[in-house]
């Protein structure tokens, strides 16, 4: 895959099922954390899954969806020790650390931009080394808006000053790609695999990273 690195000033990556293999967080919003829910109040797993996948998809989108204090105290359970009981799951794409490292000497600015919260930014960073590679690591709670929302793109720009037109964008979700596609980001790409325990996704009008070396041609 080619792209027009001269026409490009600006990196922007996504982290969950981007950088880092998406099996953590689908494993914890999915199992793990329905099986302390079901534990904490006697339910069986299918119960538990029952009550709690409906809230989780009610909040999809917004940045509550990615908010560790909001379900802390919607659910009543410490839901960043709940992480840390699987933290080994953590780590980092293995091809993605090649393009990382070609970045970092790229002489272009590289920043991260997350929805995750700040306290599972914390977590992750402590199992896997990602500050050294960026200039900044964002989270939409900095800005008080998801990447979903305009507004979030709009805060990006006004905080960092990055022209969108020489900037590419990473990131696994399809409702994120298409906002920074409105808000005018050139160079936009899908990841065909974010989670290494499920087969490849369909990454529908976004043309898709399936090995990050794959991009290393002319940087």
């Amino acid at each position: 895959m080619q792209l027009p690195w001269n026409a490009l000033d600006c990196v922007l990556l996504d982290m969950d099922g981007t950088l880092l293999d998406l099996h953590f967080d689908n494993h914890f919003w999915l199992e793990h954390l329905p099986a302390r829910y079901a534990d904490k109040h006697g339910f069986t797993l299918q119960h538990a899954k029952a009550e709690l996948y409906p809230l989780f998809a009610a909040q999809q989108g917004q940045l509550s969806w990615y908010c560790l204090d909001y379900w802390a105290r919607e659910l009543d359970l410490p839901i960043v020790g709940l992480k840390r009981e699987i933290m080994h799951l953590i780590s980092l794409r293995e091809d993605a650390a090649a393009f990382l490292q070609a970045l970092q000497h790229s002489g272009k600015r590289v920043l991260l931009i997350t929805n995750a919260h700040r306290d599972s930014l914390s977590l992750k960073l402590e199992r896997v080394e990602l500050a050294p590679y960026f200039e900044r690591l964002i989270s939409a709670h900095d800005y008080g808006f998801p990447k979903e929302q305009q507004a979030f793109w709009q805060a990006l720009v006004s905080d960092t000053g990055i022209d969108p037109a020489r900037s590419l964008f990473i990131d696994d979700s399809l409702p994120v790609l298409r906002s920074a596609q409105r808000f005018g980001v050139a160079q936009l790409l899908a990841v065909r695999q974010p989670d290494s325990q499920k087969g490849p996704k369909d990454t529908e009008e976004f043309a898709a990273v399936e090995d990050y070396r794959a991009l290393l041609s002319g940087l």
